[in-house]
């Protein structure tokens, strides 16, 4: 019996090839997406997935901000004052550092400086070197295995000198294998420490002296509670550093909850909110349930071909039971044919769609067994959602009606199939309304509303600042340079902090403020808008009294509204008098996930460490080349490396460009899935009305009146489907929104184009069979009936 059901299981594939293929690359495509979401997600959400993760703590600071970075002189005292902590260790991260091995030059990131300590709590897996003293010796540094291949090839790199910036030699202590991709402190080397302890001195006792990158890790002991820790920090603050605990606290941060809180600034990897995985996972399901909705719609379709079938076996003593169990195992075998197709698809295009997405996955991850169990389970829930339903409506025929052609299609099952596609375009277009929202949404994160001029800008670092003068003049000499500035940074770099004052108008207690070290040029050349007074000029170093520019949101915090009664007010500026000179409008200077904050500008020569350039849109390639040619002359011991601005804006959206990646990528999938089952059921409807089609065009029904017949059920399904998809679309998306400080609003535009996408989607589906139906010749098609 079983042999005569998989006979007639592969005949009828054979004889009905057409749908079988539909069915079967449906299912394909549903099932390896379905896998490299899962993998994508399952990457995301076991972000810093270290063994002692539940035991890890990172120390913040919340005082105007939740800020990520702490001091230096937090980790030593909290030693001191909290000996139940099994290590406390702290990190001094850098993106980039100039390497030398060999006079050969290179320039790294993820790059930083950490004590001994560091090692007991991150569980690194070491390849060589001891992780208990690797560190423990100034002038250490552990680099990864890719870093040592890099450098030394084959040869053994433990030992070797490597330069630091031209200043610093290390010796290699230690090699560890590569750091998973899904870590919040992504390091590829790390110099001990005591290296440069002598110029830290300054630092270890001032609390407000924190920097870019300073992080603080405790270990906690086993069974320990981490609120006995957080209850004795306002008397830490108190006894170390006299603060009011009621205006300074130290949030201690559980490790796995870094990458999804969004609260907290200066993160070296943007954090992102778990919804947004969910809500691909979502689109994981939307996508397979879409799949199995095309197999359930083509496979009830055609029960009416296999009704005598049906009959003839009942008549022949056949059980409903034995003839679902045929069914099934027709599905299955379907089913099983997708799912090899489907798992090699996604282990073949794995490592590229983890590029798409940025995001490190392997094909070896298929053989994990969470991932087969993942797969198992994907098959029977696919099975069982595709195969239960038609195998029922198959077996359900009454003999004496399959015998006499009188089944047609049963009641029940053509309503289904109605509101299985009204299912079906809902999915594509609550998926369609999710694509357009995040483009519009990355659209506004790149090019609206910054406030400065962002084009056709390159920054680079200056690694001597008495060369600054020679630089420019060798630069103003290039025709192809339209201007030049000087500053700490451009508007999109922040990383100056100081604390401010102002007791004439009501800020009593220190506030904080962004500073932005700026030449004459730097408010021109960045277009940024001055409401009021003058720009920043060239200052004499012997000056008392600093002169400023202010944004918008600082004389806010003033108490004053109009920028002409700024100009002439003075402030406390980390504990100098300032005065503001002028008032420039508010420009964005990090990502819109947090709200414009105060800054001022101001001249400090000894802070351009950055050449920022605007250049002439033509042959921009051959000006940078003619650009590193100078600089290299000026200072050939570095390394020349640049960025242009809008690419350093973009990397503040890296993991919201995933997002709209994977939607892009995923929304397409499922609105193909969807149209290979309507192109499906269009065939299947066209050769089921031949004898129709042929009479109404031998009573002179013209081409337009033939398509129409088959188009206005499928226009009045999507139709429906709309008054779904919109409020879910809406709803969902409206919350997404809400993780930013700056969002667009979601238009009516948004959800006229999705429904109008559904029609043009359907129209071009639909109209291949539809006219192919209608021209041919009404003989034949009488002939053949």
């Amino acid at each position: 019996m079983l042999r005569n059901y998989v006979i007639i299981t592969f005949r009828n594939i054979r004889r009905n090839l057409s749908y079988a293929f539909l069915n079967v690359f449906g299912l394909t495509l549903g099932i390896a997406s379905c896998l490299v979401i899962f993998l994508i997600v399952r990457n995301e959400l076991n972000y810093d997935d270290y063994s002692k993760a539940d035991r890890i703590y990172r120390v913040t600071l919340n005082a105007i901000d939740f800020n990520s970075n702490v001091a230096l002189a937090v980790a030593p005292a909290m030693r001191n004052d909290f000996p139940e902590l099994e290590q406390v260790s702290q990190v001094m991260y850098s993106h980039e550092v100039m390497i030398k091995v060999n006079n050969n030059h290179f320039r790294e990131n993820d790059f930083a400086f950490t004590d001994e300590h560091f090692p007991a709590i991150f569980n690194l897996r070491w390849i060589s070197g001891d992780p208990k003293t690797a560190l423990k010796e100034p002038n250490s540094i552990v680099i990864t295995e890719s870093i040592a291949k890099k450098y030394y090839g084959d040869k053994n790199p433990m030992g070797e000198i490597i330069n630091l910036e031209n200043e610093i030699n290390v010796k290699v202590t230690g090699v560890i294998q590569d750091l998973p991709g899904n870590r919040s402190l992504p390091l590829k080397m790390f110099v001990s420490i005591e290296t440069i302890k002598n110029q830290l001195k300054n630092q270890m006792s001032n609390f407000w002296n924190i920097g870019g990158g300073y992080f603080t890790f405790i270990l906690l002991p086993q069974h320990y509670s981490i609120q006995r820790i957080q209850h004795k920090i306002p008397a830490f603050l108190h006894k170390n550093w006299n603060l009011d605990p009621k205006e300074v606290r130290l949030p201690l941060q559980p490790l796995k909850d870094i990458h999804f809180d969004q609260r907290y600034i200066n993160n070296i990897v943007t954090p992102t909110s778990k919804d947004t995985y969910y809500a691909l996972f979502g689109v994981a399901l939307l996508i397979i349930i879409t799949a199995c909705i095309n197999f359930i719609n083509l496979a009830t379709a055609q029960a009416i071909k296999r009704a005598k079938e049906v009959g003839v076996r009942k008549v022949l003593g056949a059980h409903r039971s034995q003839l679902v169990k045929q069914f099934m195992g027709e599905t299955t075998v379907l089913i099983l044919i997708a799912l090899v197709l489907g798992v090699g698809i996604a282990a073949t295009f794995l490592s590229q769609a983890g590029t798409w997405l940025n995001v490190k996955i392997d094909a070896s991850e298929l053989a994990q067994p969470l991932v087969i169990g993942v797969i198992a389970a994907l098959t029977i829930l696919v099975i069982l959602l595709a195969g239960l339903y038609p195998a029922f409506v198959q077996s359900a025929y009454r003999p004496i009606d399959s015998l006499k052609n009188q089944t047609g299609t049963p009641s029940k099952g053509f309503t289904l199939r109605k509101g299985l596609v009204v299912a079906q375009f809902a999915i594509s277009q609550i998926l369609i309304v999710g694509t357009l929202v995040v483009a519009h949404q990355m659209d506004f994160f790149e090019n609206q509303d910054l406030g400065f001029n962002k084009d056709a800008i390159i920054s680079f670092y200056v690694p001597n600042n008495a060369k600054k003068d020679v630089l420019e003049h060798a630069l103003s000499n290039n025709p192809d340079v339209k201007q030049i500035a000087f500053s700490s940074g451009a508007p999109s770099y922040n990383n100056n902090f100081a604390g401010f004052s102002a007791p004439d108008h009501g800020v009593i207690k220190d506030d904080v403020t962004e500073m932005k070290f700026v030449d004459e040029n730097y408010i021109n050349m960045f277009g940024l808008k001055m409401l009021a007074g003058q720009k920043v000029n060239k200052a004499n170093p012997k000056d008392t009294v600093q002169n400023i520019v202010a944004n918008e949101t600082l004389i806010h915090k003033l108490s004053i509204m109009d920028p002409e009664k700024a100009v002439g007010q003075r402030i406390v500026l980390n504990g100098r008098p300032a005065n503001i000179i002028g008032v420039v409008q508010d420009f964005q200077s990090e990502s819109k996930h947090k709200k414009r904050r105060a800054c001022v500008l101001m001249y400090y020569a000894d802070a351009f460490f950055m050449a920022n350039v605007k250049l002439q849109p033509r042959a921009m390639s051959n000006t940078i080349d003619d650009i590193n040619k100078t600089w290299t002359a000026l200072f050939p011991d570095n390394l020349f490396e640049y960025q242009f601005l809008d690419e350093h804006i973009a990397s503040f959206y890296t993991q919201e460009q995933k997002v709209y990646t994977a939607f892009k990528l995923f929304s397409s999938i499922a609105i193909l899935i969807g149209c290979l089952g309507l192109y499906g059921l269009i065939s299947f409807a066209a050769a089921q009305r031949t004898r129709e089609v042929g009479i109404r065009k031998v009573l002179g029904a013209p081409l337009i009146s033939i398509v129409g017949l088959f188009s206005k059920e499928f226009i009045l399904l999507i139709s429906i489907a709309f008054f779904i998809a919109a409020p879910i679309g809406y709803y969902a998306m409206h919350n997404w929104l809400q993780n930013y400080a700056y969002h667009i609003n979601i238009g009516v535009g948004t959800f006229l184009i999705a429904i109008a996408a559904s029609f043009i989607i359907a129209a071009i589906t639909i109209s291949y069979q539809t006219i192919k139906a209608a021209l041919v010749n009404p003989v034949n098609s009488l002939r053949n009936e």
